[in-house]
């Protein structure tokens, strides 16, 4: 038997980044053998082992051969004489496809050293084509390590697009992409694992609805940047910059989707583009299976993201709005609505000139309607739904001077359109 260190924690080690995953391969070793030194097994379609100490992954050395469609649709061999390199050869890309023996000698039969001093992203083998779940990793990859300045290999997009025209990307199960989804959402440039799937014809397969947005025309002289794809790809990528919370992100990415659902003859002007979104967001989201805080948020930045007018617009659509965004029962929606402002504002190619106060006079605005007590409201005798009405009424009342108050002090204040 022998153990080798794999994969992440070999190639983060080399581009100096920290990892704290280790994933081992074991070879000359049988599921019976590792049970008996006290491993559990966790995966069922895979010899996955978990270490009864560390609690890290070994896996039995394997080699694959496809059977099926979809990521499932493989027959593996995990004998004992499969070897390293062999393992190594089953993987992704080249990068990933790097091990260290026990005396600390790298395995490197790809050239994965060569390529990660190269900063390309390269397949192994043409095998790549026969698990369409590796074009979404790769995408994640790319969003993951464009910052240090890797690219794609020809080659690979070539091999991609065969992916893309066989179909195999509609048998991927919705938990796999959105599993992909999601840590792409993590990465430093999220935007970019959308725009790769989206040049490769891979998006409309696996995320039409994103993909839709690629067809929506926006008015020039506020988007200068075209179409609504193209904005909500700016916005995803503003809104890293701003935060870390995966399902404001999430929010992000899917703000402008009631854009899709705009009436023809109204284009390229989007009036209505906040109530449309509930249907196409809830959609898209449950058909990925996304986790119900990811479904909340999207649902709430959707319907009320709006910059314009809030210093002239009718209170009461301010007080709909706090309600919408479930404020007054968690007062920290209003940050995320200020960031959600911030990110769709500054998601555009426009040079910004003057100070951007909205995210400002939203957190403002609703803290003085937190003013308006309830307890005192009954203490004065309203009952039932008199009490609703009053607080509402009072509410609306202090969000209004604190209006005024905001345009007195911001005499420049021009809409901000």
């Amino acid at each position: 038997m022998q153990i080798y260190l794999v994969g992440g924690a070999i190639r983060d080690r080399l581009l100096h980044i920290k990892n704290a995953d280790h994933d081992w391969c074991v070879t000359g070793a049988t599921p019976e053998e590792m049970l008996k030194l006290g491993f559990y097994r966790c995966g069922k379609d895979f010899p996955v082992f978990i270490h009864p100490e560390t609690h890290e992954e070994y896996a039995l050395a394997r080699k694959e051969r496809k059977e099926g469609h979809g990521y499932h649709g493989f027959i593996c061999d995990f004998g004992k004489e499969v070897t390293i390199e062999e393992d190594l050869l089953r993987r992704d890309l080249t990068i990933n496809a790097i091990a260290e023996d026990e005396d600390h000698n790298l395995i490197d039969p790809t050239g994965g050293i060569d390529d990660l001093n190269k900063r390309i992203l390269r397949h192994v083998s043409d095998a790549f084509i026969e698990d369409p779940l590796r074009v979404l990793r790769l995408a994640r990859f790319y969003a993951r390590f464009a910052k240090y300045g890797f690219k794609v290999a020809y080659e690979t997009i070539a091999l991609c697009k065969k992916v893309v025209a066989s179909n195999e990307l509609t048998h991927l199960t919705p938990q796999r992409i959105w599993l992909e989804t999601e840590k792409a959402l993590a990465t430093d440039n999220p935007e970019l694992y959308f725009i790769f799937l989206e040049d490769i014809g891979a998006l409309e397969q696996t995320m039409p609805e994103i993909s839709a947005l690629s067809n929506v025309p926006q008015e020039e002289l506020y988007h200068p940047e075209g179409n609504a794809f193209n904005h909500t790809m700016l916005t995803l990528k503003e809104s890293v910059r701003l935060t870390s919370y995966l399902p404001l992100r999430f929010a992000m990415l899917t703000h402008d989707l009631g854009k899709v659902l705009t009436p023809k003859e109204q284009l390229p002007a989007h009036p209505m583009h906040r109530a449309l979104s509930k249907d196409i967001i809830t959609s898209f989201a449950k058909r990925l299976q996304t986790p119900n805080e990811y479904l909340d948020l999207a649902l709430k930045i959707g319907a009320t993201h709006t910059y314009v007018n809030l210093l002239t617009m009718n209170p009461k659509e301010l007080l709909t709005i706090f309600t919408k965004m479930d404020a007054y029962r968690n007062h920290y929606n209003i940050t995320y609505l200020a960031i959600a402002l911030a990110a769709d504002f500054f998601g555009r190619k426009i040079s910004f000139t003057k100070p951007f106060y909205p995210p400002y006079f939203i957190s403002y605005l609703f803290t003085q309607s937190l003013k308006i007590n309830v307890a005192d409201i009954i203490k004065e005798g309203f009952k039932n739904k008199e009490i609703s009405e009053e607080l509402a009424k009072r509410r609306i009342n202090v969000i209004s001077k604190a209006q005024k108050l905001l345009q007195e002090q911001y005499e420049d204040y021009d809409n901000f359109i």
